[in-house]
C-alpha cells in the first residue's frame, strides 16, 4: 500500500500489548475489531464440540487477523488467538476501517487481495488433505511455523505440540508422531518431551517437497 494509507491505517489504530498465553479474543465473541500484528507470534485454535482444543494456525508478524468482522454487522469469531510469547498489535475498531476505506481506496484492494490468498491458502490445504501423504503434510506444517521462528537461530524451537502439529496437519497423533519420529531419525529435527526442535530447516523443506 502507498505511504499515505499506511499512515491513515497507524493512525487510526490503538497499539495492544498481550502477555504470553493471554487470550486477544475468545471463540464465539462478536468480532468488530481487525488486528494486525506487529510483534511476536500467536496462534488460532478452536474448542471442538467434544471439549478438545485445537490449532489451526500460528501467526507472526505482519499477519493479519479478526477480518472478517469487517464485512458482517453481528460476526462471532470462529477462533480464539492466543498469544504464543509477548504480543503486540495494531487494532482498528470497524468505524475506524471504514473510514479509512473512504479516504483510501486502495485500502480496499489490500484487503481483497488479503481474503483471496486466504481462500487460495485453504483451497490448497483441502486439496493437500485428499492427494498429499500425511507425513508430507506434517513437514509442510511444521516448516511453515518454523519459518517464523528461523530468526531466532537454529536449532528451531516451535511451541506446538504434536497434538496441535496432527490437528494442522489434517492427521491423527499416532501418524503425526510417526512422521516426526521417522524426520528425526533423518537428523532433520530433535524431540523431547513437549518440544519440536527443527535442526535443518532446508532438509524439512525437501521433505515438506518445497
Amino acid at each position: 500500500m502507498p505511504q499515505p494509507t499506511r499512515d491513515a491505517i497507524v493512525a487510526a489504530g490503538q497499539l495492544r500489548r498481550y502477555g504470553r498465553g493471554e487470550v486477544v479474543f475468545h471463540q464465539g465473541d462478536v468480532g468488530d475489531v481487525l488486528h494486525l500484528l506487529r510483534k511476536g507470534r500467536a496462534a488460532a485454535r478452536v474448542t471442538t464440540p467434544a471439549g478438545d482444543t485445537v490449532t489451526l494456525r500460528v501467526m507472526g508478524v505482519g499477519d493479519v487477523f479478526g477480518e472478517l468482522a469487517l464485512f458482517s454487522e453481528r460476526h462471532e469469531r470462529t477462533a480464539s488467538i492466543v498469544a504464543l510469547e509477548a504480543v503486540e498489535t495494531l487494532a482498528l475498531r470497524r468505524p475506524a476501517v471504514d473510514e479509512v476505506r473512504r479516504a483510501h481506496p486502495d485500502f480496499d484492494d489490500a484487503l481483497l487481495e488479503m481474503l483471496a490468498r486466504r481462500v487460495d491458502h485453504l483451497s490448497q490445504l483441502v486439496a493437500e488433505a485428499h492427494f498429499v501423504p500425511a507425513d508430507r503434510r506434517v513437514a509442510r506444517r511444521l516448516y511453515e511455523v518454523g519459518r517464523l521462528y528461523l530468526g531466532d537461530g537454529i536449532p528451531v524451537t516451535v511451541p506446538l505440540t504434536q497434538e496441535d502439529l496432527a490437528a494442522m496437519a489434517g492427521t491423527t497423533r499416532p501418524t503425526a508422531n510417526q512422521a516426526l519420529q521417522k524426520l528425526g531419525e533423518l537428523g532433520v529435527l530433535s524431540l523431547s518431551r513437549g518440544r519440536i526442535e527443527i535442526v535443518d530447516p532446508h532438509a524439512l523443506r525437501q521433505r515438506a517437497g518445497w
